[in-house]
């Protein structure tokens, strides 16, 4: 095993996450700040700096919305403005509207490609150029933009092209040598899925080979080790207890 020499520490990453105020993450930006790095975590949530706050001393918080163009202009110039640039971005933000097609509405439908899909198109193209060689863009994606699954067809819809603008982006921000992938969670214990019925939770956790739930915790862990991993782009990695090998 390779040891780093005495007294050696990285310097510092400069992360921003968004859809930060709970859940996924909030996970990744806690565990990013724990590990000496610097967070920007940003939400629609007005106590976003209260949040910020509590998770450490070199986190701040911007409330924003990734689906309002000029929220995200202003959170670029923030990041600008504190750090000079940025090493990794992790679009986590997403909304879920769910529903067959006789019951998702046109803004059901408009509201949830703008969060999930085009407001980290929006993220990357307001942030990329602060980013130096080296940097890294993590995306969120899910299950359902993989699989289908009856009533989701709008989430479904944003993450599989959310999927599609991870490979392009790959291979356009490769000549920078900024690196794009994505982290695809499965059934994870957050706010969203403590609504599921306890019928339909067993009912999925029996689809998982490892036969549990995961945690947000898990989840921050792997957006972690993709994040400064050097050599891998256009990635797409599942983590989802075994879902995947058993839909």
């Amino acid at each position: 095993m390779v040891q780093a020499p005495d007294g050696f520490r990285p310097v510092a990453r400069r992360w921003l996450v968004t859809g930060a105020s709970r859940g996924i993450g909030h996970a990744v930006a806690a565990l990013a700040a724990s590990r000496g790095d610097k967070v920007c975590i940003v939400g629609r949530d007005p106590g976003i700096a209260g949040i910020a706050a509590s998770i450490g001393p070199d986190v701040f918080g911007v409330s924003a919305d990734v689906t309002k163009a000029d929220d995200v202009v202003r959170i670029a110039a923030e990041v600008e403005a504190r750090w000079g640039g940025l090493d990794v971005l992790v679009n986590n933000a997403g909304l879920h509207r769910g529903g067959g097609l006789d019951r998702i509405s046109d803004e059901d439908w408009e509201a949830t490609i703008a969060t999930n899909l085009s407001g980290p198109m929006r993220m990357v193209r307001a942030l990329v150029g602060l980013m130096p060689e080296g940097g890294s863009v993590v995306n969120v994606g899910a299950v359902v933009g993989f699989r289908g699954f009856p009533g989701d067809s709008c989430y479904g819809a944003s993450k599989a092209g959310l999927t599609g603008l991870t490979n392009v982006l790959a291979v356009e921000l490769a000549r920078r040598q900024i690196r794009v992938n994505m982290v695809v969670p499965g059934f994870v214990q957050t706010e969203m899925t403590a609504t599921i019925s306890d019928r339909a939770r067993d009912a999925i956790i029996g689809r998982i080979p490892l036969r549990r739930m995961g945690t947000v915790e898990e989840m921050a862990e792997v957006c972690w080790w993709v994040a400064g991993s050097p050599y891998m782009t256009g990635s797409v990695v599942f983590t989802d207890g075994g879902l995947m090998c058993n839909l």
